[in-house]
C-alpha cells in the first residue's frame, strides 16, 4: 500500500485548480502531438499523463470497463495536478529551494526505516515503481515543503495574546474529565447525492468503486510521506473537518470505545501514525457508506490544563498556525497560477471534438 500512488502530483497541492485554459485558435504557438500543456513555456508531455493515469488505474478496485468519456474527465483532474507542480517547482526553482540529492536521500532513508528491505522491495514491486519515482515524488514533496516554510510558514507569527484569547475562548475543551484523544480525519464517501465536503479540490467520489478507488490514493501518498493535514484539506469530503485540514479536536475514550472497530485502529497508534482505511457501515447495515483514514495527533491525560502548561500553549499556537497557513497556502497558490502563462492543449482538443468545432 505504501508506494500505490495514483495521482502522482496530487498530494503536493493543498488548493484547487481552475484554470483549464482553451485557447483562441491561432493565437497560441504549434506544439508536438506528445505534448498535452506547457507552463510558462515548458512542456507537460503526454507519456508523463498516461504513465500517471496507469497508476491511477493499476490501484481501481473495480474491474469494471470505463467509458472513452470517464477515462478523458480523469486524465483532465490528473493533467491539472501536473500543471499545478510544474507550477510551484518554477517557482522553487526560481527562489533555488529545490530538494537536494541530499535531502531527497534522507527522506528515503526515513521511510525505509519502518520497513525490512525485503518489504521494501516487495512495495515497490507491487505498486509498479521504480525506486528513481520514489525519489523524484520525494524530490516533489521536500521542494514544496521548503516553498511553503519559507513563503507561508515563517511569515506566520502567533501573539502570547492570541493565546491567551484563543484558551479564554475554549477553557472547557482544557478541562479533561477523562483521558481524551486528539484526532484528524479524512473522508471519502459513496454516496452520490451528498455534495462535495467542503474541501479545497471540490472532489468527491461517484460511486463505491471511485471511493475505494480515491481512499486507497490517499492512503498511499499519506504512506509515501504526503502531510496528512493537507491532503484531508484538499480532498476529504466531511464537510465539519475538512476546511481545517481534518482536525476532530480532542475525543474521550469512552466516546471512541463505541464504536469497536474505530478505537481497536486508535489504540494500536502512536502520535503522528495513521489508522489503515477504515470502512464506514452503519448500525445494522451490510453496505460501506464510506471509507476513512484516522491520524492520531496526541493523547491527554485526564484533568485541567492551565494556559501556563507549555503544552497547552504548544497545542493552541499550533491550531492557530495551521488555519492560517491553510488560508495562506490557497491564497498563495492562486496568485501563482494568476502570474502562471498556462496553454492545456488536451484540454482544447476534447473539447474541439466535442463541440464540433
Amino acid at each position: 500500500m505504501l508506494l500505490k500512488t495514483a495521482h502522482r502530483a496530487t498530494w503536493l497541492f493543498s488548493a484547487v485548480s481552475l484554470f483549464t485554459v482553451v485557447a483562441t485558435v491561432g493565437c497560441k504557438k504549434e506544439h508536438g502531438a506528445d505534448v498535452v500543456a506547457s507552463v510558462n513555456g515548458h512542456a507537460i508531455m503526454r507519456s508523463e499523463l498516461d504513465r500517471t493515469y496507469e497508476d491511477q488505474e493499476r490501484t481501481r478496485q473495480d474491474q469494471q470497463p470505463i467509458t472513452e468519456e470517464q477515462a478523458k474527465s480523469d486524465k483532465l483532474q490528473i493533467l491539472r495536478t501536473l500543471i499545478d507542480a510544474e507550477i510551484t517547482e518554477q517557482r522553487a526553482a526560481k527562489m533555488n529551494l529545490t530538494a537536494t540529492n541530499e535531502e531527497v536521500d534522507a527522506k528515503l532513508t526515513e521511510m525505509k526505516s519502518h520497513y525490512t528491505e525485503e518489504q521494501f522491495n516487495q512495495m515497490l514491486k507491487e505498486s509498479g515503481r521504480s525506486l528513481d519515482e520514489v525519489r523524484r515524488d520525494l524530490r516533489k514533496s521536500i521542494t514544496l515543503e521548503k516553498l511553503f516554510n519559507k513563503e507561508i510558514n515563517s511569515k506566520i507569527n502567533v501573539t502570547d495574546g492570541e493565546v491567551s484569547s484563543f484558551y479564554n475562548s475554549h477553557k472547557a475543551d482544557f478541562n479533561l474529565i477523562e483521558n481524551k484523544i486528539h484526532l484528524a480525519q479524512i473522508v471519502v464517501t459513496n454516496q452520490p447525492s451528498q455534495q462535495a465536503g467542503g474541501n479545497l479540490q471540490g472532489s468527491k467520489a461517484g460511486n463505491d468503486a471511485d471511493a475505494r478507488k480515491k481512499i486507497a490514493t490517499l492512503k498511499a501518498q499519506l504512506d509515501s510521506g504526503a502531510d496528512f493535514s493537507a491532503l484531508a484539506a484538499n480532498y476529504s469530503e466531511d464537510p465539519q473537518t475538512a476546511s481545517n485540514g481534518g482536525d476532530m479536536g480532542f475525543i474521550s475514550e469512552s466516546q471512541l470505545r463505541q464504536d469497536a472497530q474505530v478505537w481497536d485502529a486508535v489504540s494500536k497508534l502512536k502520535a503522528g501514525e495513521n489508522t489503515a482505511i477504515i470502512t464506514i457501515t452503519p448500525p445494522g447495515t451490510k453496505q460501506p457508506i464510506g471509507y476513512s483514514i484516522i491520524h492520531l495527533v496526541s493523547r491527554e491525560a485526564a484533568g485541567q490544563r492551565d494556559l501556563n502548561n507549555p503544552a497547552v500553549q504548544q497545542n493552541i499556537r499550533d491550531q492557530i498556525r495551521n488555519t492560517r497557513s491553510q488560508l495562506l497556502r490557497s491564497a498563495y497558490l492562486e496568485m501563482l497560477r494568476d502570474q502562471a502563462k498556462v496553454e492545456n492543449y488536451y484540454a482544447e482538443d476534447i473539447f474541439k471534438a466535442g463541440s464540433g468545432s
